[in-house]
């Protein structure tokens, strides 16, 4: 190790004792450090601490596998990080809650994992093991790279990684992360470039085949709705448009993941009758548009959003982020910015890109519901949230306005 690089080691371990003991960040700390400093701290963790959530058996790992939409993924993944391995590095696939679910290395890197608990089945989240580069990308949605003594826990500092979420651009929803990992020294900053692009590979790969799919299915349903007639359109199960006749429609609707020919209502749509179709929905517009009266969050076990009219009754299991953000609005019914919901989601008011690209994707879905500048549920619907009796508000999270219950 030459000498700049050790003075640059103890730079960083002294900026780490101070901010965890107590003191300010300065210049030494990267601010998206800082930030995942602040939430792990505000979430209760130790410096010391070990990992509190136990490995998944066997079976729960092999079940994860087989429902990962990262699954086929596996081998172009693996192929683009080959050399990696070779270089004595270990290359790490989890899903969206930071499971360990693949791993490829060496015996050796594999045994140094294994002692810090990074194994098949754990949760590597930084509720559960403070900040790290699976964890803390998966909070940002961004490539993260973290080294040594930016590792909030204390027997982590040994170790370094660098990981980027695995984001389905057809969706908008995150598909797991890929890391790299090794010790300190071994994994330099010009890594996170590599599983930058080994993700993007990856998400261009999924979005090719929805691509295919939405094609089969505008094909089947044009004329189709052509002959249905009216305020009609068909789309994909992730709400993206394939026809449409009698009405201008929004480019995709984000639509809940339990739609059935039961639906009577969308937030977005009103009233609608709902049919099934080869790869798709028909949806058939009505003529009652009725308000919503009441929203009720449900955090006591996965999250569900019900929303109630006079005569309608809705129910939604939104992304863990997006229940967040929903948390953060119904405590503050006058509003929120988007540098102030970037504080309560990431500590850091800094990233109002990410806040107001999540608020997008929430209105495709609530659209009727919100309102912006600042961000707020409309003040004539009546809010709720349930929260669990003991335990976090929402698992896994290490968001400020989940912590600060």
């Amino acid at each position: 190790m030459g000498e700049d690089r050790r003075q640059g080691e103890r730079a960083a371990r002294l900026t780490r004792e101070r901010v965890l003991s107590g003191g300010a960040a300065t210049g030494v700390a990267r601010p998206e450090i800082s930030a995942s400093w602040r939430r792990v701290r505000a979430g209760g963790l130790a410096p010391g601490a070990e990992p509190a959530v136990a490995p998944l058996t066997e079976g729960e790992v092999e079940s994860r596998r087989a429902s990962s939409a990262l699954s086929p993924l596996l081998p172009s993944i693996t192929a683009s990080l080959s050399p990696v391995v070779d270089d004595g590095l270990l290359v790490v696939v989890t899903d969206t809650d930071g499971r360990v679910l693949w791993r490829r290395g060496r015996a050796g890197v594999r045994r140094l994992a294994d002692r810090l608990g990074f194994v098949q089945g754990s949760a590597w989240t930084e509720a559960n093991v403070g900040t790290n580069a699976i964890g803390t990308c998966l909070v940002v949605g961004e490539p993260v790279h973290i080294h040594g003594p930016e590792h909030y826990v204390e027997s982590h500092t040994r170790w370094s990684c660098a990981a980027s979420p695995v984001l389905d651009p057809w969706t908008g929803r995150t598909l797991g992360a890929v890391d790299i990992s090794g010790p300190a020294y071994a994994v330099q900053r010009s890594v996170l470039a590599l599983v930058g692009v080994t993700a993007r590979l990856a998400a261009a790969e999924v979005r090719n085949e929805h691509a295919v799919a939405l094609e089969r299915l505008r094909a089947y349903a044009a004329p189709v709705v052509a002959r249905v007639g009216g305020r009609t359109l068909a789309v994909d199960p992730s709400g993206h448009i394939a026809a449409v006749t009698g009405f201008t429609a929004p480019d995709r609707l984000l639509l809940p993941p339990d739609l059935s020919p039961e639906s009577t209502w969308l937030p977005t749509l009103g009233a609608v009758t709902v049919e099934p179709l080869p790869g798709g929905w028909l949806v058939r517009l009505g003529d009652e548009h009725p308000q919503a009266t009441e929203l009720e969050l449900d955090l006591r076990g996965r999250p569900e959003l019900r929303v109630r009219t006079p005569s309608h009754a809705w129910q939604h299991h939104p992304s863990p982020r997006h229940a967040e953000i929903l948390l953060a609005l119904v405590r503050s019914p006058g509003g929120r910015t988007a540098a102030e919901l970037a504080d309560d989601l990431f500590a850091d008011p800094s990233r109002v890109v990410t806040v107001r690209a999540e608020m997008s994707r929430l209105r495709r879905t609530l659209g009727s519901l919100l309102e912006a500048q600042p961000y707020r549920i409309v003040p004539s619907v009546r809010t709720t949230v349930l929260l669990p009796d003991a335990g976090p508000a929402i698992p896994g999270s290490s968001a400020p306005v989940v912590a600060a219950r």
